[in-house]
């Protein structure tokens, strides 16, 4: 039998035994009800997919009963049958969210498409609905630090409103992440949550990309185009890193902002829009404006509610729970067994400055899962990839930034064959006993 269940909900005991036995026949598992009251008992206790409803019931007949199914299972699709059917029921039927209606006597050809495809429509809404709750669940602040409890709590009271917020923080400290969390918990969490980062656009597109535009309005404009204000109509606009705005484009989009109303690049219709702005920079706009390369008033437009978050030196604590959340995140991500990690090599992440904050972090935590093959990350782990390019290009001479990344490929190396001096040799295209004095020289461990 079909893990599928079907409630059918006719006092005609014919009816029931017919639609049981072509669905039972189909593969599907069938439960009957000659009563709306009896039909309620078993969707409170069995929860059936899908439920076939007849309008004619004694007591409390189908549309009655479609009601209160409503509120009971809003998701499970219902299809309405009668033998006396008209306009105005199929109507008031398809109006209280009934999936279909089909007269007597019933084609069971009909009735099998139908079936099939209300079960198909509801297997995909749960689908979405789980993806959806999914990626909602993917939208987190981790830690417990007093700074980060505060970011939260700010978000959930700003979530409440509609008005404009401007995230402040240092590159990769998660502006973007609060701006989506602010969105899931907002009542236009329904609606789109559209991004634009104002530092990526080419200047001379950037009007485009928020307005849109009108076929041949300018050369390439092979046809028209919605701007991210139209496409987030009713939900969210994100305006990340507003900062890098060019004054004319902020001229316009404080107009915008001021009445919700603009024209497409080209065109002369006026398109009116309710849309909530979220804005989020790595700059100081007080000195950006002192500089006379931001807008006060702008500034005041969009710092209605200010949230600003620390960056991941100032709340090392946070370290413990943002490893453990990516070995999380990335174990599902790539399907992969969840690595542990060593209180030494735990302690060794919280001594680190990590200048690129939780987008540094999350990225180191996502190599060392793919790169090391035990399933256990060491402090000797940690040594071997913690030296990136970046990190180089913080050296001041050139000794130093050769040294750390000659230290940086031989620990790789040694991991690579088991820390076997010789094979490592072999591999380097040098002596064994060269390789013994560059270990000594460049302080490496040998376990």
């Amino acid at each position: 039998m079909s893990e599928e269940k079907i409630l059918v909900i006719d006092d005609e005991e014919g009816i029931r035994d017919t639609l049981q036995g072509i669905l039972e026949d189909e593969g599907y598992t069938v439960v009957t009800a000659a009563s709306s009251e009896e039909g309620m008992d078993i969707i409170k206790k069995t929860g059936p997919e899908l439920i076939i409803l007849d309008i004619w019931l004694p007591n409390m007949d189908g549309i009655e009963a479609l009601s209160v199914i409503r509120d009971l299972v809003p998701d499970v699709p219902v299809i309405m049958i009668s033998g006396h059917a008209n306009v105005e029921l199929a109507v008031k039927s398809t109006k209280l969210g009934a999936y279909d209606f089909l007269e007597k006597p019933l084609s069971l050809d009909r009735i099998l498409i139908t079936v099939e495809r209300a079960l198909e429509k509801s297997a995909l809404l749960r689908r979405y609905r789980n993806l959806r709750e999914g990626y909602t669940r993917k939208i987190e602040l981790v830690g417990s630090s007093a700074g980060i409890v505060s970011v939260i709590r700010q978000i959930d009271l700003a979530a409440r409103s509609n008005a404009r917020v401007l995230i402040t923080g240092e590159s990769g400290v998660g502006k973007e992440v609060a701006a989506r969390l602010l969105h899931a918990r907002s009542t236009r969490s329904e609606r789109p949550f559209i991004e634009v980062n104002c530092a990526a656009i080419p200047q001379e597109l950037i009007e485009s990309e928020l307005f849109g535009h009108e076929k041949g309005s300018f050369t390439g404009a092979v046809e028209a185009k919605k701007g991210k204000f139209e496409l987030a109509d009713q939900g969210t606009l994100f305006l990340d890193e507003v900062g890098d705005m060019s004054l004319q484009t902020q001229a316009k989009v404080l107009r915008v902002i001021e009445t919700q109303i603009f024209q497409r690049v080209g065109g002369n219709k006026s398109i009116q829009v309710d849309v909530r702005i979220v804005a989020a920079t790595n700059k100081t706009l007080a000195e950006e404006i002192k500089e006379g390369r931001f807008r006060e008033d702008l500034y005041f437009r969009l710092n209605v509610i200010p949230i600003s978050i620390p960056p991941l030196r100032e709340r090392k604590d946070d370290i413990y729970g943002l490893v453990d959340y990516f070995l999380d995140y990335f174990a599902v991500e790539y399907g992969k067994p969840r690595k542990s990690i060593t209180e030494a090599a735990m302690k060794k992440l919280q001594s680190y400055e990590w200048p690129g904050n939780v987008r540094e972090l999350k990225n180191f935590i996502e190599r060392m899962l793919i790169m090391i093959p035990g399933d256990k990350m060491g402090s000797r782990d940690i040594d071997t990839f913690e030296a990136d390019e970046k990190e180089f290009l913080n050296y001041s001479g050139l000794r130093d930034a050769k040294e750390a990344f000659e230290k940086h490929f031989i620990v790789k190396k040694l991991q690579e064959n088991r820390w076997n001096i010789s094979r490592t040799a072999e591999v380097l295209g040098i002596e064994r006993s060269n390789l013994h004095r560059k270990i000594k020289s460049l302080g490496i461990n040998i376990p």
